[in-house]
């Protein structure tokens, strides 16, 4: 692939679970042990926002407890390459990616070292906890929530993705389910040539013209190697399709 190449790269859950943290959903349909609409949509908030707050706080504190891996460093490296020619667009709320050396990093989902103050709409850098109702920096009023885009709310910047995708000419995706959406349909959005990188093929692997599964950590360093020398060395590649 020549070095000018626009690329948008889309990374799910699988990318960060080689760093420790677990994906959206373990096999009994839990989300770190609770039902994700006891926890992760609006009205739960409502319900029960010291469960919600907790919970969310729990998550940011852990993000100190793991660190970015292979997969992470070696798409920073492609960024220090490409510049603004790389997006990375990510599903995650965890700060790996800027944490590897990442920096345009779009969240579609908010992060979790941030908290968004419903009075005044401003949002904060957030690293402490919010279960004990903080003032807002800007206007003092005790509503921060986790800047976290729960069911039913809308993903941010969704015309930032399009216009993007709209201009790449590849989109990856990488560690994703498949099953989310809009993210899923982003596949569909593209205009050049499509890839999947997976640890084992997604629920929309047959969208994509190639697909290879594996780790992360394996993965996307090989990928981004071949990037960067332009080598046409496939590995274990399912495709084209």
């Amino acid at each position: 692939m020549a070095r000018h190449t626009r690329i948008v790269v889309l990374t799910g859950a699988g990318i960060s679970a080689e760093s420790g943290l677990p994906t959206f959903r373990d096999a009994d349909g839990l989300w770190e042990g609770h039902d994700p609409m006891q926890v992760a949509t609006p009205e739960a908030y409502a319900d029960d926002p010291d469960l919600v707050q907790r919970f969310y706080d729990e998550r940011r504190a852990a993000l100190s407890r793991v660190e970015p891996n292979a997969a992470h460093r070696a798409l920073a490296r492609l960024e220090a390459e490409l510049g603004d020619d790389l997006l990375v667009v990510t599903q995650n709320v965890d700060d790996l990616h800027e944490r590897a050396g990442s920096r345009r990093v779009h969240h579609v989902h908010g992060r979790l070292r941030s908290a968004w103050c419903t009075t005044c709409d401003e949002r904060h850098d957030w690293s402490g906890p919010l279960a004990d109702r903080p003032p807002c920096p800007a206007c003092g009023a005790a509503t921060l929530r986790p800047d976290i885009v729960w069911f039913g709310e809308l993903p941010y910047g969704m015309d930032v993705v399009e216009e993007a995708l709209e201009h790449s000419d590849l989109f990856v995706s990488i560690g994703t389910s498949g099953l989310v959406y809009p993210a899923a349909a982003f596949v569909h959005w593209a205009r050049g040539a499509t890839l999947e990188l997976n640890l084992e093929p997604s629920a929309g692997a047959t969208d994509f013209a190639e697909s290879r599964t594996g780790p992360a950590t394996r993965l996307v360093p090989a990928w981004v190697g071949e990037v960067l020398t332009g080598s046409s060395g496939r590995g274990r590649a399912r495709g084209p399709r």
